[in-house]
């Protein structure tokens, strides 16, 4: 789907369509503002999210609700240790009609795409999402193939101590622009949801409420909403701290940096403005950095206290500008 041509209706289609889109969702993920907030901050600013929880919180009801409020084609790939890369991607199969090898698309060639549990295949498989991820496209036996527009990957991980999880490499996690977590609900959100759930899925009930022209819309609203020189001189200073500080063993890549600019306009157009502000970057930091950075006192890239708990400090110790 080529981009739409960004009209006035088309502006105002695009704005009442988020908050149809955020209004549903918020009636299915009960509780979950915070992680609907971000999901969609990614969408809007085309990157993709990984969620990352305990079994049994949302996870996948999220990914699913945001799949079906779209209007595009959906698939959801189920991750598992024998799952081979051609699995995804698609491969040539022999017509005996035509005695010529015909290619067969994988799931990949749809426009959201939710990988169910991601960290439970290997590490080869995962990586054929890696070109899809950064630059919508596929190459297969020599042939590139260009992915429709929007393409959205959300992703669902359980904690890697968990029995039969591979830990996602360094360069698969930075393919994605959010990692966020669920969390538990409070008390009476969770009674909210077993009577929510007494006679089936809300999932089932939802139906699209945006169209593909309104998300390639707002996509293209973001990459217009302003960012003053000084908030990301003030970005910059976060980013090259990381990289100068004591307890981090590798900091944040420029990658890093521009996923962190581009997700700051996606937030600010969330928001309701056409302009980017400190908070937009703060609130954005652990979300977007914590699974780019290592520490020294850990192995892994993004593990969430220790990754956490030094950003902060970094926040905290940078002046906000004015």
């Amino acid at each position: 789907m080529s981009e739409a041509v960004l009209t006035n209706e088309l502006v105002n289609q695009a704005r009442e369509g988020l908050n149809r889109l955020t209004q549903q969702l918020n009636t299915v993920v009960v509780g979950k503002p915070e992680p609907i907030r971000m999901a969609l901050v990614a969408l809007l600013s085309e990157g993709h999210v990984l969620i990352e929880d305990v079994p049994g919180v949302g996870k996948t009801l999220l990914a699913k609700a945001i799949a079906i409020s779209i209007d595009t084609p959906f698939r959801r790939i189920q991750f598992t240790p024998d799952l081979l890369p051609s699995d995804i991607l698609g491969s040539s199969i022999y017509s005996s009609a035509t005695s010529e090898f015909l290619f067969k698309p994988g799931p990949i060639f749809s426009n959201v795409i939710l990988a169910d549990e991601i960290n439970r295949t290997t590490p080869r498989t995962q990586s054929a999402l890696l070109e899809a991820m950064s630059d919508g496209q596929v190459s297969i036996e020599g042939t590139t193939h260009i992915l429709a527009k929007p393409f959205f990957v959300m992703a669902t991980q359980n904690p890697f101590e968990f029995e039969g999880t591979y830990i996602l490499p360094e360069s698969q996690l930075d393919r994605f622009m959010l990692r966020i977590k669920m969390g538990y609900p409070a008390r009476s959100e969770e009674r909210r949801i077993l009577t929510m759930h007494r006679t089936g899925s809300p999932v089932e009930l939802l139906r699209p409420v945006v169209t593909a022209d309104e998300i390639l819309a707002m996509q293209q609203l973001v990459r217009q909403v302003r960012v003053d020189d000084s908030v990301a001189d003030y970005l910059l200073e976060i980013v090259r701290a990381t990289r100068e500080s004591d307890d981090l063993r590798v900091g944040v890549s420029t990658r890093g940096a521009l996923t962190l600019y581009r997700a700051a306009q996606g937030l600010a157009y969330i928001s309701g403005r056409d302009f980017v502000v400190p908070d937009d970057i703060k609130s954005l930091v652990s979300p977007i950095l914590a699974h780019r950075i290592v520490g020294k006192s850990f192995l892994n890239a993004g593990e969430f206290g220790a990754a956490e708990a030094i950003l902060r400090d970094i926040v905290d110790r940078i002046e906000v500008p004015v």
